[in-house]
């Protein structure tokens, strides 16, 4: 079954059990999180994200392809300023497909399906070469630039799988393939082997890593 649900797309790949902070400026976006803000249960305050394929965050042609997998986040923080903008913070909850995009009275609505993460079991091994990994990856980015991740590794291999996803610098169109992998054992493996590409370039390019060479386009957001 398909539901409405307010869109706000991005020039990033968001991902479950993430934090986006976002910065509200544009004025169908304003009216998105007023309208969020006007609903009593924070928990219900609820929007969906997908990637810009092709174009930008704002403006009135801004985005002119989307991806259509994406994420359902709850609004969980929100800082008013005196001009009207907003800078407020929401949490993937879980994944959702765009089925058609429609431009609404005040912001931007989707037609949505759920897009559930199905249970899989994950091998110990794959765990632990997807671990040990992103570490080897992190240990080289630090000497270049900044480190992508700030703490200790999930356990848990599916929210691991998420975590790796998001910290991983990478391209837009690989994000998106670990965003749309059919599990976290599929997007475990997408990331060791997207990690190590990524390792085999900056040591061929070692003033900057191989993101900044295949740099996605730019977003005035």
């Amino acid at each position: 079954m398909t539901a409405q649900l307010p869109m706000f797309p991005l020039s990033t790949v968001v991902f479950p059990g993430v934090s986006v902070p976002l910065h509200v400026f544009e004025d169908r976006y304003r009216a998105l999180v007023h309208h969020l803000l006007r609903v009593d249960d924070p928990a219900e305050r609820l929007f969906g994200s997908v990637a810009i394929r092709e174009g930008y965050e704002v403006g009135d042609h801004g985005a002119q392809s989307l991806f259509r997998v994406g994420v359902r986040l709850q609004l969980t923080d929100v800082e008013a300023h005196a001009d009207g903008t907003f800078d407020v913070v929401a949490v993937g909850r879980d994944r959702i497909r765009l089925d058609r995009l429609l431009p609404g009275d005040q912001f931007p609505l989707g037609e949505v399906a759920d897009l559930p993460e199905p249970e899989a079991r994950v091998p110990a091994e794959l765990v632990e070469r997807a671990r040990a990994t992103f570490t080897a990856y992190r240990a080289t980015l630090a000497q270049i630039a900044t480190d992508p991740y700030d703490g200790a590794l999930p356990a848990d291999p599916t929210y691991l799988s998420w975590v790796l996803a998001a910290s991983a610098p990478l391209p837009m169109a690989e994000r998106q393939q670990l965003l749309e992998a059919s599990d976290a054992a599929e997007r475990l493996a997408l990331v060791v082997e997207q990690l190590r590409e990524e390792l085999q370039a900056m040591n061929v390019i070692t003033s900057l890593p191989a993101t900044e060479v295949a740099r996605t386009r730019w977003s005035p957001n």
